[in-house]
């Protein structure tokens, strides 16, 4: 069994309109989704990624306001990485500087990337990568050419390395490509969300709450091989949940043996299952079982709103 890479990777995080303003005005990434949790209607889940949310793109939210802070340790996804076109670190150097965003510059193998706080707490990292095709979705000063174009990759901090380790080596078809101080690196067959680094020293018991990712999702091409996942992972320890529908792909879940949440999702069907391509987002979209609680949960939702969310797409 191989995974290509990163499908998505979900957090929890405050106030959604910040949530929005960040991820949409400041990131430049397009929202595609609008919808609910679907195992709690009551809270948003929101989607966004490229011009189309290709999988290897996506990072999706559910904003609890007012909930408790989470603590980014083992067991979590601690660093969600992005990826940018070489010569386009400057742009957001500058870009997070004129925002008032803190931070700071480190080199791992061989690598200059910049790390930062989102407004709840998530670390991000910035670093160029030649591979992966530039994003469309322009906005503002943010062109294709300094555009995110999706995942570099993650950061886990597990609370069982080598068994993480093992995960990916032995039962996801990642490779081990290097190890530099207290990371050891892997890499995919992708060309986007294709890194993983696993840092080999503890960062104490993470807790989920606000600030922290909930779970990171790996890419299956579609239903049957997804079945294949499923019959497969028990074999080396793991329990699997039922196939879960998400409208936009079927989702099966595992706890790996350091703590971390794993998915694997399918690719299909997509975003734009539900809404035209140029209206990805606009509108708040359900899942047919909650289509007959529309009028209540729109009044109960936080009324959220994007400046602009159709940019011109290439």
């Amino acid at each position: 069994m191989q995974s290509v890479g990163i499908h998505h990777i979900t957090a929890i995080v405050g106030d959604p309109q910040e949530n929005v303003h960040f991820y949409s005005e400041i990131l430049g990434l397009r929202l595609v989704k609008k919808t609910v949790n679907f195992d709690d209607p009551g809270t948003y889940h929101l989607y966004f990624g490229d011009e189309a949310g290709h999988p290897g793109t996506i990072i999706t939210f559910f904003p609890w306001i007012n909930a408790y802070k989470g603590r980014i340790g083992d067991g979590q996804v601690g660093v969600t990485a992005y990826a940018v076109p070489e010569g386009a670190l400057s742009f957001w150097k500058n870009r997070l500087t004129q925002n008032d965003i803190h931070f700071d510059t480190v080199v791992r193998f061989e690598e200059e990337s910049i790390l930062f706080n989102d407004p709840h707490g998530l670390i991000l990292e910035i670093v160029e990568r030649k591979e992966g095709k530039k994003s469309e979705w322009e906005m503002d000063d943010i062109s294709t050419d300094v555009a995110i174009k999706g995942f570099a990759g993650a950061t886990l901090f597990s609370g069982a390395p080598n068994k993480t380790m093992n995960l990916l080596e032995e039962h996801m078809g990642l490779e081990k490509v290097g190890e530099e101080g207290e990371y050891i690196r892997y890499r995919s067959i992708a060309d986007i969300g294709n890194v993983i680094d696993i840092k080999l020293t503890t960062t104490g018991r993470g807790s989920m709450g606000v600030g922290t990712v909930h779970h990171i999702a790996w890419r299956t091409k579609d239903d049957n091989e997804q079945l294949e996942w499923q019959k497969y992972l028990p074999t080396a320890g793991y329990q699997v949940t039922p196939v879960q529908d998400r409208n936009y792909f079927n989702a099966v879940y595992f706890r790996e043996f350091g703590g971390i949440l794993f998915e694997i999702a399918t690719d299909p069907p997509g975003f734009a299952i539900d809404e035209p391509r140029e209206q990805l987002g606009e509108h708040l979209m359900l899942p047919a079982r909650y289509e007959g609680y529309r009028q209540q949960l729109e009044a109960t939702l936080p009324p959220i709103h994007i400046e602009k969310n159709r940019r011109n797409e290439k």
